[in-house]
């Protein structure tokens, strides 16, 4: 789940008090009941308002939103799994904020509001506009598949239903991999643009993987070539080689497929080798990263 309401929140459940200093400014999440209050206070004054939702399943960290002044918000600190505790949500400044206001969190546009509720939630934005009323927290099967009502009505009727839903899966593998998942987890257009070159961009696979030697329009290249959508991440590197091996076989079948020659020096979990994971020290989280390559040893973060 990439996003649930504040009464569902295991880790809020699981960590009831959490505190964190910055400067002159104290932080607190508490928990009463189902529901739980972020405060922020310099001593003189202080701001306390409900948490709305937590984006994020807790494996790596969760932020937080909330509401102030009509303006939704992103929490300026997260919690991190690695920590059991708080710390500056990624990307949020270091240095003390001028006003208790700047302390609450990021203020965020109307836009940056749309994009988060659409990436994270199901039926939350409409016509470019929030609309809680609609929206199911999590991404859904109509996240991806778009409205499904037609499609199921015709299935009831005995109908196939087939062309009235969206299939991604028919799909070209670039155009799945760079427009359709990277509407959310980001690909090399929007990257191109910010010329943002850091280690915290490991987190982001469609960009990552576009810098691949491999990269295609292949479809055994494609996101869903490894990851079903369907189901749970699967965490073992021995799981994937099989996917690896769609291209890289032996050098005589590589000779007369015309395929990769396979790796010379293993044969078996090839991931924990080609495809690292990254400490990303303000995330405090190790991420996969989908740049495919042969890793040297004490190299810097390819970009």
């Amino acid at each position: 789940m990439a996003m649930e309401p504040v009464a569902n929140s295991k880790v809020l459940a699981e960590n009831p008090v959490m505190t964190f200093n910055s400067g002159p400014y104290t932080y607190e999440i508490r928990r009463k009941d189902k529901q739980s209050a972020y405060t922020v206070t310099d001593g003189k004054e202080t701001i306390s308002l409900p948490i709305l939702y937590a984006f994020g399943q807790g494996k790596a960290g969760q932020t937080y939103v909330l509401q102030y002044e009509g303006a939704y918000y992103e929490s300026l600190v997260s919690f991190y799994n690695e920590l059991r505790g708080l710390d500056f949500t990624i990307g949020a400044p270091r240095t003390v904020p001028e006003s208790l206001k700047k302390a609450l969190g990021r203020r965020l546009s109307e836009n940056e509001t749309g994009n988060c509720f659409a990436c994270h939630s199901t039926g939350g934005v409409t016509g470019g506009k929030i609309n809680l009323g609609t929206m199911t927290p999590g991404v859904r099967c109509e996240a991806c598949h778009g409205p499904g009502g037609a499609h199921v009505m015709a299935i009831k009727t005995g109908e196939s239903g087939r062309n009235l839903i969206f299939n991604p899966g028919r799909l070209g593998g670039d155009e799945l991999t760079q427009e359709f998942c990277a509407s959310c987890h980001r690909g090399s257009d929007e990257f191109s643009l910010l010329r943002s070159m850091e280690i915290n961009n490991v987190r982001f696979q469609p960009y990552r993987i576009f810098h691949s030697k491999c990269y295609s329009d292949d479809r055994r290249i494609a996101c869903t070539a490894c990851h079903d959508p369907h189901e749970p991440l699967r965490q073992n590197a021995a799981h994937y080689d099989s996917k690896c091996l769609t291209c890289h076989v032996s050098k005589g079948q590589a000779a007369a497929q015309g395929l990769a020659v396979g790796c010379r020096v293993g044969t078996k979990d090839c991931t924990s080798c080609h495809m690292p994971k990254i400490e990303v020290p303000a995330a405090h989280f190790k991420f996969t990263d989908h740049y495919i390559r042969v890793v040297k040893s004490n190299e810097k973060f390819p970009n």
